[in-house]
């Protein structure tokens, strides 16, 4: 399969949309909520896709500052095309975008915590997560 990677190419927020279903973030992402997604892409320092055609099969959208940390915040590639390294290549052109030593972390999904140490991250054992004021004590 022949497959075009770009970086920050604009995409539509049906397009992200319609990739996330494909994948097992579809169930955990806002779908529903256009405005957020839009807001996901419009506000992502960093976007890597991959295209088969015209057909988005793979997206890494990431928040940084492209010297220090990069928050490797979605990881998508499409069921139909899974398992021929396409999430690798879009990790590494991820890489590629940022200055070197920056580093990449991200929150796995349950579906993918073994493909990670699989490719050589490392688990972090502090990890925490607030969603809303509300939760401030």
């Amino acid at each position: 399969m022949d497959i075009q990677y770009l970086v920050n190419r604009p995409i539509t927020e049906a397009q992200f949309a319609g990739l996330l279903q494909e994948t097992t973030l579809g169930a955990r992402r806002p779908l529903e909520n256009h405005e957020c997604i839009q807001g996901m892409l419009d506000h992502a320092g960093l976007l890597i896709t991959a295209w088969s055609g015209d057909k988005l099969v793979g997206a890494a959208r990431s928040v940084t500052d492209f010297h220090y940390c990069c928050y490797l915040s979605d990881l998508a590639v499409s069921e139909s095309v899974q398992a021929q390294g396409i999430g690798k290549e879009l990790i590494r052109r991820t890489f590629g975008a940022l200055k070197p030593g920056c580093k990449i972390f991200l929150l796995s999904a349950p579906q993918a915590e073994a493909f990670y140490p699989k490719i050589g991250f490392t688990r972090h054992h502090s990890a925490w997560l607030m969603s809303g004021v509300e939760e401030l004590r």
